[in-house]
């Protein structure tokens, strides 16, 4: 059976910050989340065991993995290894939209 899901209708991701974050997809494997930031959020520096990509929809977004930083705008993938500290934040005036893949799916 083919699963379908709309993100307004995806169970939200409670977190500190109270950004927009929604699961779209999570099995024992990975995880798919998408983050709406608005201009000025951000997402504090964190560290998660796995792997993680940042693919951006829409906006533009500086990210940080470990001791870099990469500004990325739509159509962008930035990858994030496990293990190391990350965080973005939306520095432009229009929301930063994010689809997040993590994988394998963090405590699995």
């Amino acid at each position: 059976m083919i699963k379908t899901i709309r993100l307004e209708e995806a169970p939200a991701v409670p977190n500190p910050a109270g950004l927009d974050a929604r699961r779209l997809y999570d099995t024992e494997h990975a995880q798919v989340l998408h983050i709406s930031l608005k201009p000025g959020e951000r997402v504090e520096r964190h560290i998660v065991p796995v792997d993680v990509a940042f693919f951006v929809l829409e906006g533009e977004g500086e990210f940080e993995i470990g001791d870099e930083k990469v500004t990325a705008g739509a159509g962008t993938l930035v990858e994030s290894p496990g293990g190391l500290t990350r965080g973005m934040s939306n520095a432009g005036a229009a929301n930063l939209n994010v689809l997040i893949v993590r994988a394998p799916r963090p405590g699995a």
